[in-house]
């Protein structure tokens, strides 16, 4: 990893040994870009249909929540400190595949010489990255607490009046004026969580440190897997209450009712590209256990015929519905105005195409992000509100989600 950072391009992928049925490597790594792809929500979609279609090959990158905006007729006009692009990808020229204590190298025949040098520079990296981090980082918030359960309360009288049933309402974290070390800062969080959809991504002056629990969508042949997470609750260092509040996420009914909404979402988008009668429940409101928290999990499958182009998979199912709501565009038209933040890459994708037009993307969230030209420092976190949400409960569940993230960076 270290040996990375010399590059403006990287994206690292970790599943932390975390035993999943659909998991393909235990991490990768690509660096150093020979083509790419960068955009604004505009055809977005399209333009990465052309990208990745002319790549013919490894392509990793991002997709932003805001793409929304060329799926459908919304707009994204909250304040963003970050300034990501809305889409970003690029085809790399050294690619590092680890899979049961193996590693498989693949590079492009234009830099195929530099392979020696390399794995003899790796083998002698030593210094750590000399990146400046503050100790006294001062995390604001964009939506005070008051004003939360304001929001929440008008997001309920939405439910109330059956405009919709369930809404992912997300709030900002920030500091402004801040620097960290980026690769120190991810180790930290990937330490503390150990989650199975990590990612670390650094493009030029752009960073993503992700701890993310989720995937929102993957391929593998003809088969399609989507795992929403809706659901959470913290953990205990006492194994007998850590036991119990496991069993009371297990036997809550307005979690369990949550995902049972999302679930019906995601089969919904599936059904769009599946073949007849393929979509299928595989399993429904399954507990897992991780280091900071138990979460609720579905997997939903379908199959798709050979033909089926992988981007127009994910552009009929994206954004994902556990970061939206149902009806999804309902939802999205009144988050946007109750929010106070344009999402950005929160609660959007990071992944890869394969040569074989295969996919695996997580669900951005437990997610810092920084702009390090504008110094601007930033995690955000949400909550699916319901007919039976609590508003405080609600507040003191986005607490837990951001706890690791808020640890990493005050201390």
């Amino acid at each position: 990893m270290i040996w990375s950072q010399q590059f403006d391009e990287v994206i690292w992928l970790d599943s932390n040994n975390y035993e999943q049925k659909y998991g393909s490597y235990d991490a990768v790594l690509a660096v150093e870009a020979f083509t790419s792809i960068q955009t604004d929500y505009y055809d977005g979609f399209e333009k990465l249909k052309e990208y990745q279609t002319l790549a013919n090959d490894w392509v990793f990158g991002y997709l932003t929540y805001d793409l929304k905006n060329d799926v459908e007729e919304l707009s994204s006009k909250n304040p963003d400190g970050l300034a990501f692009a809305d889409l970003s990808f690029f085809q790399p020229k050294k690619l590092f595949l680890f899979k049961d204590n193996q590693v498989e190298i693949q590079y492009l025949k234009c830099v195929d010489d530099e392979l020696e040098d390399d794995l003899k520079a790796i083998e002698n990296v030593q210094n750590e990255e000399k990146t400046p981090s503050e100790n006294n980082i001062k995390i604001k918030l964009k939506i005070h607490k008051d004003e939360y359960f304001n929001k929440v309360n008008t997001v309920l009288n939405h439910i109330h009046n059956g405009d919709i049933y369930e809404a992912n309402f997300c709030q900002e974290f920030y500091a402004e004026n801040t620097q960290i070390a980026p690769l120190e800062t991810y180790k930290k969080l990937n330490k503390i969580s150990k989650p199975p959809f990590a990612a670390f991504v650094k493009l030029y002056d752009k960073y993503a440190l992700s701890a993310s629990p989720e995937r929102y969508i993957k391929k593998e042949g003809e088969r399609i897997i989507s795992q929403p997470i809706k659901g959470t609750a913290k953990r205990s260092g006492n194994k007998v209450k850590d036991e119990q509040l496991k069993n009371n996420l297990i036997a809550d009914e307005k979690e369990r009712a949550e995902n049972i909404m999302i679930v019906d979402l995601v089969r919904n988008d599936l059904s769009k590209t599946a073949t007849k009668g393929s979509v299928n429940v595989e399993e429904l409101c399954e507990i897992y256990t991780f280091d900071q928290v138990h979460q609720m999990i579905s997997t939903v499958t379908s199959e798709v015929t050979a033909k089926t182009h992988p981007v127009d998979i994910i552009k009929s199912t994206f954004p994902m519905g556990s970061m939206t709501g149902a009806p999804k565009i309902s939802a999205m038209k009144i988050m946007e105005k109750l929010e106070a933040s344009k999402r950005g890459l929160y609660s959007g994708a990071i992944g890869y195409f394969t040569p074989e037009n295969d996919f695996d993307f997580n669900v951005v969230i437990r997610t810092i992000l920084y702009n390090a030209t504008q110094k601007y420092v930033s995690y955000s976190v949400g909550g699916a509100i319901t007919a039976k949400s609590d508003p405080l409960k609600e507040y003191e569940e986005c607490l837990v989600k951001a706890k690791a993230m808020r640890t990493v960076l005050e201390s």
